[in-house]
């Protein structure tokens, strides 16, 4: 289902519900861009520790911003054994702009290529985004409005308000007292922000919102001042109103915070980012201060990347690159629970990822709170990089793999009967561990000190012959080989690391003997130039 800002705040409590009644939610987001192109140094490398890769990959998530959030709401279905249901949700949201919030943003072409490719719609990014702030902005905004300190500020608004301006000063002087017109296809925040100026503007007119539009009528200048100060709909009661409108999203992801559900996502370090950023506060510089702040607001993470990488290794499953691919094997022949894992079904209105043929058992014991929301067989169609359809799919995979790590605990005789909490038990080790791609670490600890690297070891090669030579010249030199980060170590050497071991051996041997190019093992009280100095 896609929700635009029309439909927000009525899906609100329907959303809520479901929320309060599930087991765990997936999550899938989609950004403007990734990662700025910066300066090698400031480039993500094997080299960083996790503090110095969050400082790097902060700068991104302040520049880019959040166009799509997938949410995938799954329900066990009470009196039907290990039998799930999933509402999945896109939210297309676009950044607060009322009063003096104004936000800036950058897109990067690849990404923005990337969506297009998959059918993004940017025209309900751009025209139907539901609004969304943190806590910072709403702290200045509600400032703003409770004070009646706020002003019209892009000239968007600025322009339309004008438009709507005229066509009513033009009406009021051809109506008669009493008579009325609709401004059609104003909504939200906006209309209330059309309502204030209109009131403050004419001082003959009085505003009501319906569902057809804003509702404009003529009234006497003694009538106006009765209804300023005695109509439920006056001014001052608006404000909470107002504020809850530009608040958009971030409503529901403090709901989604107080329910304190496990939440889900697949290589999920970048999605955690941006929900600190946009929804609670701007990152802080300390890399512990964030950790501290995500554990918090989400108490149990799971990342199914960093579950299936050691699922992958233990069975010999053939090698994946996405989250496509980690659902097809797990849904193949080749996962020996395919026939006895759980069953996932698509609630209906949801029937996008699913077939339109009813499930032929009563989902009326399932926690979900409205007829309409009923189940449909999780035959999907594929929509890849959909953000509730890979939000549905990370969900899917963590049900399937946990059944899969119950059965390895304890074989195929003997397994217990299936349930959320005895999943949860088997992927205790994996709660809370984040993966994390290009770092000195391969996942971040969210609820503890971050484990020792397991990187392979650090090579030094030594140049002769080669005046000048730097770090994209032996990049160069390699990349045919494998695949190495680069750092400069002195005029004449420099370091070498990679996430594979084979790739390392791979390089002592080639490059054993080689007349200009040495490459040994890198000790650091043998060639660290500063311990040299002191030694000297």
């Amino acid at each position: 289902m896609d929700v635009g800002a029309d439909e927000f705040e009525q899906s609100l409590p329907l959303l809520q519900e479901l929320v309060l009644g599930a087991d765990f939610v997936g999550l899938d987001i989609e950004f403007t861009g990734l990662r700025s192109n910066l300066s090698r140094p400031q480039q993500i490398s094997l080299f960083d520790l996790p503090s110095e890769w969050y400082l790097k990959t902060r700068r991104s998530v302040q520049q880019f911003t959040i166009c799509q959030i997938g949410l995938s709401v799954f329900s066990s279905i009470e009196g039907e054994s290990n039998k799930y249901v999933a509402h999945s949700c896109n939210f297309f949201l676009f950044p607060t702009t009322f009063g003096i919030l104004d936000s800036e943003f950058s897109f990067q072409a690849s990404s923005v290529q990337f969506l297009n490719q998959y059918g993004f719609d940017y025209n309900k990014f751009l025209k139907n985004g539901i609004p969304y702030m943190n806590e910072e902005q709403e702290k200045k905004i509600k400032h703003n409005i409770l004070t009646g300190n706020w002003s019209v500020r892009s000239s968007l608004d600025k322009d339309q308000i004008k438009v709507v301006i005229d066509e009513v000063t033009r009406w009021l002087d051809l109506a008669d007292e009493g008579d009325w017109m609709t401004l059609p296809g104003i909504a939200g925040f906006q209309a209330f922000e059309v309502q204030l100026v209109l009131r403050q503007a004419l001082p003959d007119v009085w505003t009501v919102l319906k569902d057809q539009g804003v509702i404009v009528k003529k009234v006497s200048k003694q009538h106006r001042w009765y209804l300023d100060n005695t109509s439920c709909d006056r001014e001052s009661c608006w404000k909470e109103k107002i504020l809850l409108s530009a608040r958009g999203f971030t409503v529901f992801f403090q709901m989604l915070v107080k329910a304190q559900k496990p939440l889900v996502g697949h290589n999920m370090m970048m999605d955690l980012l941006h929900l600190h950023e946009k929804f609670f506060r701007p990152l802080p510089e300390s890399y512990n201060q964030f950790k501290l702040n995500i554990h918090k607001l989400f108490p149990v993470l799971i990342d199914t990347k960093n579950v299936t990488k050691d699922v992958w290794k233990e069975l010999n499953f053939p090698r994946v690159s996405n989250l496509s691919e980690v659902y097809e094997v797990l849904n193949s022949d080749l996962n020996p629970t395919k026939n006895s894992g759980p069953v996932i079904i698509h609630a209906s209105k949801c029937e996008k990822y699913g077939a339109s043929r009813e499930h032929s058992s009563s989902a009326g014991g399932a926690r979900v709170p409205e007829p309409g929301w009923g189940a449909h067989v999780a035959v999907e169609t594929k929509y890849p990089h959909e953000a509730a359809y890979d939000a549905f799919l990370c969900g899917s995979v963590l049900l399937k793999v946990a059944h899969l790590l119950l059965w390895r605990v304890h074989g195929a005789g003997s397994t217990p009967e299936p349930s959320f909490p005895l999943y949860l038990d088997v992927l205790a080790p994996y709660v809370n561990q984040v993966n994390l791609i290009r770092a000195g670490v391969p996942k971040i600890n969210f609820s503890g000190p971050d484990y020792p690297s397991i990187r392979p070891p650090i090579l030094i090669l030594s140049v002769r012959r080669w005046p000048g030579v730097s770090e994209q010249q032996v990049y160069r030199e390699f990349q045919n080989l494998c695949k190495f980060d680069i750092r400069r170590l002195t005029r004449t050497q420099f370091l070498l690391l990679t996430n594979k071991f084979k790739d390392a051996r791979n390089i002592l041997k080639e490059y054993r003997g080689h007349p200009t190019l040495q490459v040994s093992l890198y000790r650091y009280w043998r060639h660290s130039p500063n311990v040299n100095c002191l030694l000297q």
